[in-house]
């Protein structure tokens, strides 16, 4: 088995064995490229969302936040141009029935059993169709969204007129997706149902070039305030071949996943295509008018679009680390090496043993940090056992309550990247965490001192 084929199956088993992603109707045998979010999976997937709305919303004047609904009226896909363009070379093999997308087949053969039986290729349309009403007809198909930026623009002039917002200004929204993926894979990276990240920043075309560049310098800071190694993520600028109908310049922030170099967000420069073609076919005008100059035009539109799930699988695979235990170089210990902000528990607490109080202590320090964090209290299993559980949790922070607490009010706090611990002030922990988070350092931590 390959290193990078062993470290992606060590992620996927981590990820089970901890309770952050599980196969979807497991209990059925599973679905392919459905996944459910475990306990720790949930947190972690919202503490990406709360810093992405921090940074692109919350922290910005010209930004507002959206939440359209999944299912749209079918025409705006006509004007998208997903019912026509959005589709993949889809290639049968007549031998095993196995369909793959034509650019996961290398030379002539099937990647499943080997057979030179292939069909040629034929396109076929990502999205998924349902129907509207009562009855199953051609008048009431309708799709589950393929992405969330169309119902941006469709509200663009609501979100204009109700914020009094002006060019240029950004509408943000965190949503789930569908594509109907022939040949889905690589854990999460890949899924069928995912969430993503966008913003559709609409500005005057004169001045489109610049703030596609300053866009892109900010997505990438966003990746680097993450916590991601910055030597695994890599611009890539798509080719005129490889430019999608609507884009007049595009980028990919790539990640070094396991399995090899991929996308995890994309920056575009989507002109005016959008707001025309839902200008044209909804007979609407969508024109903004400059009230100082008077000047009519229809704005172009900067994307920023990345994977919640992609982001999350990135954030997996740069903080998976195996590494010697300091006491005991024999053994190995494995820790997720997260970003505190990111680690879906912020604090494990633990009674040294479960005598003499330190349980009721324990617990009555647990509640108090609650309120800021979440927090784990363990009493199980011996000290060690219950820091390794953490380590594979990726918990940044163990509090033990112990004997020495009764006499001064002190516990023991262990950090989990460098494993130092130090003694502080019950009153003290929760500043001390606040402190950490804000400063962390990637393989540095911060002194607890």
């Amino acid at each position: 088995m390959a290193k990078a084929d062993k470290t992606m199956n060590e992620i996927v088993a981590l990820c089970k064995r901890r309770g952050f992603i599980f196969q979807s109707s497991e209990i059925y045998g599973g679905i392919n490229a459905l996944w459910d979010m475990g306990p720790l999976g949930v947190e972690m997937k919202k503490n990406i969302k709360d810093f992405w709305w921090k940074s692109i919303v919350q922290m910005r004047p010209d930004v507002e936040g959206l939440d359209s609904s999944i299912l749209m009226h079918p025409k705006i896909w006509e004007a998208s141009g997903h019912i026509e363009n959005f589709t993949d070379p889809l290639i049968e093999c007549r031998n095993c029935h196995k369909r793959f997308r034509a650019d996961d087949i290398k030379g002539k053969n099937c990647p499943n059993c080997g057979s030179d039986q292939l069909t040629e290729p034929r396109m076929f349309n990502l999205m998924f169709k349902t129907f509207i009403g009562p009855l199953e007809s051609v008048e009431n198909t309708i799709y589950l969204r393929p992405e969330t930026a169309q119902g941006i623009y469709i509200d663009y002039q609501n979100v204009l007129m109700a914020t009094r917002q002006k060019i240029p200004f950004g509408i943000a929204q965190i949503g789930k997706a569908f594509r109907n993926e022939i040949s889905p894979g690589n854990f999460i990276f890949r899924s069928r149902e995912f969430e993503q990240m966008e913003m559709q920043y609409f500005v005057h075309p004169d001045d489109a070039n610049k703030w596609f560049e300053y866009w892109r310098e900010m997505r990438w800071q966003w990746y680097i305030q993450l916590g991601i190694d910055e030597e695994k993520i890599h611009w890539h600028r798509h080719g005129e071949n490889e430019l999608a109908h609507y884009a007049r310049n595009a980028y990919d922030i790539e990640f070094d996943f396991p399995f090899g170099r991929k996308e995890l967000e994309g920056v575009h420069n989507r002109g005016d295509f959008d707001l025309s073609r839902h200008q044209q076919y909804s007979n609407k005008n969508l024109e903004y008018t400059d009230k100082i100059t008077g000047e009519k035009f229809i704005p172009f539109i900067i994307e920023t679009s990345g994977g919640v799930d992609r982001g999350m699988l990135a954030i997996l695979s740069d903080a998976y680390t195996v590494e010697p235990e300091p006491k005991n170089p024999s053994k190995m210990r494995v820790v997720l090496k997260m970003h505190p902000r990111i680690s879906p528990i912020k604090v494990g607490v633990f009674p040294l043993v479960k005598k003499d109080n330190m349980p009721k202590v324990a617990s009555e320090i647990a509640r108090e940090l609650r309120k800021k964090f979440t927090v784990f209290y363990d009493e199980k299993d011996s000290i060690g056992r219950r820091y390794r559980r953490q380590d594979e949790a990726g918990t940044p922070f163990c509090v033990t309550v112990d004997g020495q607490t009764f006499d001064d009010d002190t516990v023991t706090i262990r950090e989990r990247d460098t494993l130092v611990q130090v003694r502080v002030k019950i009153d003290e922990i929760a500043p001390m965490i606040n402190k950490y988070i804000e400063n962390w350092k990637k393989n540095k931590g911060i002194s607890l001192s």
